[in-house]
């Protein structure tokens, strides 16, 4: 793959499609987070490209907003010399009514390799597959999951602790929405980790403890101990009816300050997919501190982007 750096798991990796962490097996994602550790160095470089899927066609096809996900696929595909496309909601023929399966099928009629995905309906990448023959990657489908994200999480965990078995690794907030927190719970899960949520009663789903997740009854119970403290927005945006009263009492009774961080354990990590609403679930002075890891968090993700995409395209 020219990225100066050999595979040596020996895993065989079989997957098409990559549509959740739910459809990997343990060494599946041990195989991404190595090739994503090799593909890493190529950003540090002066020339940051590699030929590696020279003659491949990628299309963003993302009906949500987005900045680091779409901004990293398409950086992650660039330096592999691949040749991007990108559609967003507003550019579409969606706007003149033309359906998600239609459009999918026109674009598939022009043989791209591979179609990322972000919709606000969980399930569409799924679906989408039904109508390709391309690849197909979800960047992020409604409270589903968001696949990439949680992969970066752990590469970015393993990075700084060196394992992933045996820590203790705390997510507080809107659990309920976050496609986040359904990828970090289950793949923090399958590769040993401990995983604690805690958050308002009205955004924490029922049915959590059977992906592995044990739901705590107070915010100190969350975060003693913790190997990593990662925290999520508030997507109003997904909220129908208000689930809670106001940011300002979220942020005095679920908000990260440095006083909350000293229940954890001294090296823990601070973490957060982003945007932060700083001063709601995250209190500034914790963010820029030297226990943050967010922005190693948006480093990882184009390394393990550019992993992905170099997998389903079959290359083990």
């Amino acid at each position: 793959m020219n990225s100066g750096k050999t595979m040596t798991t020996g895993c065989h990796f079989s997957h098409k499609h990559i549509l959740g962490i739910e459809h990997l097996s343990a060494e599946h994602i041990d195989h991404i987070l190595q090739t994503a550790e090799s593909f890493k160095e190529i950003s540090g470089r002066s020339i940051k490209k590699v030929p590696t899927l020279r003659g491949r066609t990628i299309v963003n096809l993302f009906f949500e907003p987005s900045t680091r996900t779409r901004l990293s696929f398409e950086i992650a595909a660039k330096r592999m010399s691949a040749d991007t496309f990108n559609i967003s909601a507003s550019t579409s023929s969606a706007t003149k009514g033309e359906t998600l399966i239609d459009t999918a099928r026109n674009i598939s009629a022009m043989h791209p390799d591979i179609i990322i995905i972000r919709h606000s309906c969980s399930g569409t990448p799924e679906m989408l597959t039904r109508y390709v023959r391309a690849s197909v990657i979800n960047a992020g489908d409604g409270t589903h999951e968001h696949p990439s994200q949680g992969l970066l999480d752990m590469m970015t965990v393993r990075e700084h602790k060196g394992r992933l078995d045996g820590l203790k690794v705390t997510i507080i907030g809107d659990i309920l929405h976050s496609r986040v927190a359904h990828s970090d719970i289950i793949g923090f899960t399958r590769m040993g980790s401990r995983v604690f949520v805690y958050g308002p009663a009205t955004l924490i789903p029922v049915g959590l403890e059977k992906l592995g997740a044990v739901v705590c009854g107070s915010l100190e119970e969350a975060v003693r101990d913790a190997d990593v403290v990662m925290t999520l927005r508030i997507q109003k945006e997904r909220q129908s009816d208000p689930l809670l009263p106001t940011f300002r009492e979220y942020a005095q009774n679920y908000g990260v300050t440095r006083e909350v961080m000293a229940l954890a354990r001294n090296d823990a990590l601070v973490m957060h997919p982003g945007p932060i609403n700083r001063g709601v679930e995250l209190m500034p002075d914790v963010a820029d501190s030297s226990q943050s890891v967010i922005l190693d968090q948006a480093t990882n993700g184009v390394a393990v982007r550019m992993a992905l995409l170099y997998l389903v395209m079959g290359n083990t």
